[in-house]
């Protein structure tokens, strides 16, 4: 993986990007976030906004495409107007209200694939093609549901009936899923239990698989939206193409306590492997909170738990392409930076508030890596 950081002074935003290169295939990653955070909304956005159009051209092959993009907002409400404004066509926009813990207003974090062809695929949603696959984000999906419950069970039937009609399956082709939920203290269970009963009509369950998966505090553009999801599939991968990590040695099965997702998923294509990991926490192999009320000792566990997960799939920390960071504290922001800054300076990240389902947890964090592999009975990727 490279790295690379870049501090702009007129933009008044840092950058820092990962690049996996291969030939006619590279994959790159960025977080973009402002550093002046005395400029108003609508500058900081501009900003960010003329930041991803100058590190295409800056840094990229021609031949990059901007695939998908997610804002990290400290306002979703108020800041609807400057989002709509900057949406870009055949591009999956993800927007979800977890304020950036350095004092801006927005985060961003873009993925561009080079030689990609992208077409939409309805609201926030793209089929991004490359080689023999298709990549399916779906993002922002939300009901207009009584509850956490009803919307949940909207959300995943109504996907499910579109991978369907991709030729699709959420038991087959379903790699990932980030879920957000306002007010997960209070809401999150329902949403559990409506997951999980449509997992099974799916025929996802424990004795199947599950979906590698972040379940977290997020707000969207509309208040009334108790669950709103983002999710990933591939079209035209086999079953033994995704592997399941368990880091058995460090975390336990999560439907030992009633939740239905898988830790972290790889997919192998004929030179790459991408590894997903789901949101981790600092627990052990029975289900406990390690090290309650020290954010110190849970980032380092949670980290810990991470380089197990990655170990089991063949990568390390170094082959990590982007890191996010959720903290329940926003106390709590100071230390985490400094420990991620000091042991992990190169790793694109954004540290947002955003607390974890389970209140003992003070920090949790997800992650994509990318390594090298050899599968001569697969296509590229």
């Amino acid at each position: 993986m490279r790295y690379k950081e870049i501090i702009s002074r007129n933009l008044s935003v840092n950058i820092r990007l990962s690049s996996f290169e291969r030939e006619n295939a590279g994959e790159h990653h960025a977080f973009i976030e402002g550093n002046d955070t005395l400029l108003n909304a609508n500058t900081q956005y501009a900003n960010i906004e003329e930041a991803i159009r100058s590190i295409a051209e800056e840094n990229f092959p021609h031949t990059a495409t901007l695939v998908m993009k997610r804002y990290f907002v400290s306002d979703a409400v108020n800041h609807e107007s400057l989002l709509h404004r900057e949406k870009s066509a055949n591009v999956a926009v993800s927007i979800v209200q977890q304020a950036p813990l350095s004092g801006a207003k927005v985060a961003l974090w873009a993925y561009w694939v080079e030689n990609a062809r992208v077409n939409e695929n309805g609201e926030n949603s793209v089929v991004m093609q490359h080689s023999a696959y298709s990549h399916l984000l779906d993002m922002q999906m939300h009901s207009h549901g009584n509850d956490e419950f009803a919307q949940t069970e909207d959300v995943f039937t109504k996907y499910t009936q579109k991978l369907k009609n991709a030729g699709c399956s959420l038991a087959d082709n379903a790699v990932r899923t980030w879920i957000f939920v306002q007010g997960v203290d209070t809401h999150y269970s329902d949403m559990v239990e409506a997951r999980k009963q449509h997992f099974n009509k799916c025929g996802l369950t424990e004795k199947t698989h599950y979906i590698a998966s972040t379940g977290i505090e997020g707000k969207y553009i509309h208040p009334e939206t108790t669950v709103l999801i983002d999710a990933y599939a591939v079209r035209g991968i086999a079953k033994e193409q995704i592997t399941l990590l368990k880091g058995a040695s460090h975390l336990n099965p999560t439907h030992e306590y009633g939740v239905t997702f898988e830790r972290a998923a790889a997919v192998d294509y004929g030179d790459r492997r991408h590894i997903f990991v789901s949101g981790t926490a600092s627990i052990n192999n029975k289900g406990e909170i390690v090290f309650p009320l020290d954010v110190g000792k849970q980032t380092e566990r949670t980290l810990e738990n991470i380089a197990v997960l990655l170990q089991e799939g063949g990568a390390t920390m170094g082959n990590v392409a982007q890191m996010i960071v959720y903290l329940r504290d926003t106390a709590d922001y100071r230390v985490v930076f400094s420990y991620l800054e000091k042991n992990y300076p190169e790793i694109p990240k954004t540290i947002v508030w955003a607390p974890v389902c389970r209140p003992g947890w003070l920090i949790e964090i997800e992650c994509i890596a990318i390594c090298e592999a050899k599968n001569e009975k697969y296509a590229a990727f």
